[in-house]
């Protein structure tokens, strides 16, 4: 049950901050399951209803998606108007430095990684300032950078994170395993255990760059 809860955190975590439109079905939020049935528009029973007293499991899982969505609408870095430029084979890479995937040790990914089988852990850096559309007023837009850290295999992995060309420090998002206390800081070359299954969200603020 504890893991099931954190893969619930990990989907809505996954989602919430990938670039695009978020589709999500009503009930998510509450990790409402329809018993595995994907097709209840012709169910007018339990199956489809919205049972709204909710349990503690699901108030705390109500929070949690609240403030994924919350971290996506005051953050325009995860939702750009126009897709990366980059190679989408290579993660939407490119030279003007949007984004960047980096292995468990902090390294630009090779391209020997984008081939492994076994790759399960990886960080993504969403650069805050390489934002290349404009606002709806012609603006530049500038954003907080993110680190986003991603543990999908089933035993502990040690990361690291990331040299100075990424950050000097960074604060701790969101932890889908409530591991790293949000707000915590955590300085560039620091190592750390990533929960099996879990995801980080660390944020640079922008004072640190200045």
């Amino acid at each position: 049950l504890e893991l099931r809860a954190r893969q619930q955190r990990n989907f809505l975590v996954t989602l919430l901050l990938s670039q695009g439109v978020p589709m999500i079905s009503h009930g998510d939020e509450l990790g409402r399951t329809q018993r595995g049935n994907n097709n209840v528009y012709c169910q007018d029973n339990e199956l489809s209803w919205v049972d709204w007293d909710l349990i503690p499991e699901q108030r705390q899982l109500l929070d949690f998606t609240s403030r994924v969505v919350r971290l996506r609408q005051d953050h325009p870095v995860f939702r750009r108007r126009r897709f990366l430029a980059g190679d989408p084979s290579h993660g939407g890479e490119s030279e003007l430095g949007e984004i960047a995937w980096l292995t468990p040790t902090g390294e630009h990914m090779q391209e020997e990684d984008w081939t492994t089988w076994y790759a399960r852990a990886m960080t993504v850096f969403l650069n805050g300032s390489a934002i290349t559309e404009p606002d709806p007023r012609g603006q530049r837009i500038v954003d907080d950078s993110f680190l986003v850290m991603f543990n999908g295999s089933d035993t502990p992995v040690e990361f690291t994170v990331p040299g100075e060309e990424f950050g000097i420090l960074w604060e701790v998002a969101l932890d889908t395993d409530a591991s790293l206390e949000e707000g915590a800081l955590l300085a560039t070359g620091k190592s750390f255990e990533l929960t099996s299954r879990s995801v980080l969200v660390m944020r640079r603020p922008r004072e640190t760059e200045e």
